[in-house]
């Protein structure tokens, strides 16, 4: 899972245009939103888009992602747990 980390970390980067943050800023379980890396709804729409057309994964219910998008460990959980099922 370590790798899995690791590129979303870089495809967070790139999806978002991150530009002045790299992959070693950005701990596993540093939150995302708020006082993390300060993202916002519109991020929250492009992280969506991202695990569809990364992942295959389709999330139905948008506030599923608050409890997926808390950290980069709560998505490389979620999307572990989604591949294995």
């Amino acid at each position: 899972m370590t790798d899995l980390k690791l590129e979303l970390k870089e495809k967070i980067i790139e999806q978002l245009n991150l530009e002045d943050v790299s992959v070693a800023e950005i701990g596993d379980k540093d939150p995302l939103f708020g006082e993390g890396l300060g993202l916002d709804s519109i991020d929250a729409l492009e992280l969506i888009v991202m695990l569809d057309k990364d992942y295959g994964i389709k999330l139905a219910d948008p506030k599923e992602g608050k409890q997926i998008f808390e950290s980069v460990e709560t998505m490389a959980a979620y999307i572990t747990s989604k591949k294995a099922g």
